[in-house]
């Protein structure tokens, strides 16, 4: 068995960044920008009014004094001429400011009368204009990688960009793995379960960017087997479930290697998940996962997750982790590193009691997983372990 740490070493090394492609900004949410995108203008491209009020000299901003408008300035409709001594432009949010004018004095400060206006005592002082530029220059970049949210959306809009590239959506096929297997919907026998955990590791995939091709579940057969791995052609990544332990019905090693994997390791020093495999199947990575649901799903946030960021450009590690006190003190951990369900509330964490590895609903309430190390002594309410966080992220 092999250290954690060192297992996602391994994994990340078998990655490739997959081909970049070109997509127009209403498609472009949730993909990982490849380019480096510069602003074609500034942002805003004039100087604007940030209220609705009057433009005017600042030096003409006096209690009692008089001006005579001349004439309006409103988004989209800028004012041609220019403010000169003793005139006033009425003008609304997000206008251009009228040349000569440098000062926009809200509407709350000035009583009108026809086309004068005279300016009331204690007026606001704020000038009430944004720079040209304010926001960002054009060739300001936003900087690859990076995932897009919907607020680098705005941005890239406002930047002009119509098209960016990013990153293909990797493509990875995921194989669940042996006979006591129907799909959601189907009837099952008395000795068959429903696969879970195709459909939770979907969703993890989906998640973080890529694109999950669920292929047929392959039968406790190495033709089987061998028949659904040829479907997984043209995958950035494959992902079995089950089926990699040592077992006599266990086949993913033994049909992988007769098709020419590649291994890079097998099994590793972590609960739950050590009956995990990865190498390269032809010029294709492929990580073999655990059957066992809550193995499974671990395993995909400890190892799929960073998989899908090196598939995608972007920088690579392990979880990132933070430290919380115990809510309540727990026993001696064992020879693995091992990653708890537990619940992160007001600041500390609740270890669950129940870490059996086929419980789902016990995955389903943690919000966390706390990390033990191997060996890790007793520990007692208030002392601090790291915990990876479970929320969705980018």
């Amino acid at each position: 068995m092999i250290p954690t740490a060192e297992a996602l070493a391994h994994v990340l090394a078998l990655m490739r960044p997959v081909p970049v492609e070109s997509v127009a900004l209403r498609d472009a949410a949730g993909r990982v920008l490849a380019e480096d995108v510069a602003a074609h203008r500034d942002q805003p491209p004039f100087r604007a009014s940030v209220m609705d009020g009057y433009a005017v000299r600042d030096s003409e901003v006096a209690t009692g004094r008089t001006l005579t408008v001349i004439g309006e300035a409103a988004a989209g409709q800028a004012f041609a001429g220019t403010v000169a001594a003793g005139q006033a432009v009425r003008i609304f949010t997000g206008a251009p400011v009228p040349d000569g004018a440098d000062r926009v004095i809200i509407q709350e400060d000035v009583t009108r009368t026809g086309d004068t206006i005279t300016i009331g005592e204690d007026a606001d002082t704020a000038l009430y204009v944004r720079p040209s530029g304010a926001d960002f220059k054009k060739g300001s970049t936003l900087s690859a990688p990076r995932r897009l949210s919907p607020s680098d959306l705005a941005l890239l809009a406002a930047m002009n960009a119509p098209s960016v590239k990013v990153y293909r959506r990797p493509v990875v096929a995921l194989i669940a793995t042996g006979d006591e297997l129907v799909m959601p919907g189907e009837t099952p026998n008395d000795d068959q379960i429903i696969a879970s955990n195709t459909f939770g590791l979907a969703a993890m995939i989906d998640a973080a960017g890529g694109h999950a091709r669920l292929l047929p579940i392959a039968r406790d057969t190495e033709a089987a087997l061998e028949t659904v791995l040829g479907l997984a052609e043209g995958a950035d990544l494959i992902v079995t479930i089950g089926g990699a332990s040592v077992g006599d019905h266990d086949l993913v090693g033994k049909v992988a290697a007769g098709m020419g994997l590649d291994r890079s390791f097998y099994k590793i020093a972590m609960r739950p998940g050590k009956p995990l495999m990865a190498g390269r199947l032809g010029d294709t990575p492929m990580i073999g996962l655990p059957g066992n649901p809550v193995s499974a799903m671990v395993c995909g946030r400890i190892f799929l997750v960073p998989a899908l960021q090196a598939l995608t450009g972007r920088p690579a590690d392990a979880a990132p982790r933070q430290s919380l006190p115990l809510a309540h003190a727990i026993g001696q951990n064992g020879p693995r590193e091992h990653y708890m369900r537990a619940r992160m509330e007001k600041g500390e964490v609740t270890v669950f009691e129940r870490q059996d590895s086929a419980l789902l609903s016990v995955l389903s309430t943690a919000n966390c997983l706390a990390v033990r190390p191997p060996h890790d002594p007793p520990r007692d309410a208030g002392d601090m372990v790291e915990v990876v966080d479970l929320t969705p992220n980018d």
